[in-house]
């Protein structure tokens, strides 16, 4: 079992910061991929951005240039740092990541999520 707690969201206006974290602690050997989902009311979950240690690092079109996923392995940490932050990026931000694939559908492990809000 692996278990995700990611902090760091809150509410920005555009084009401002924020920098999330994701904490994993129990069986985190297990893990092939791990990567940031969000989730906006009444849209369905997509993939942010997503490190595999197979395929390598995965970004969503919207977000090029404009994020970036890191790992901290000593720490077991994942961090998504977000700059030129918009409106349309408003969402829910979950953690995730899983022994075989990292998708919205696939991936096995979740956070709890951490909402983030940019305002005009």
């Amino acid at each position: 079992q692996v278990q995700l707690v990611e902090s760091g969201g809150g509410s920005v206006q555009a084009g401002g910061s924020l920098r999330l974290s994701c904490v994993a602690s129990g069986n985190t050997n297990s893990l092939k991929c791990m990567g940031w989902f969000r989730q906006a009311p009444g849209k369905e979950r997509e993939a942010v951005a997503v490190i595999d240690s197979d395929v390598g690092i995965y970004y969503t079109d919207s977000v090029k240039g404009r994020f970036t996923i890191s790992q901290d392995n000593a720490e077991n940490t994942l961090y998504l740092q977000m700059n030129s932050l918009k409106p349309e990026d408003t969402a829910v931000y979950f953690c995730a990541a899983g022994p075989l694939v990292c998708t919205p559908s696939g991936a096995h492990y979740w956070g709890q999520g951490t909402q983030v809000t940019v305002f005009s």
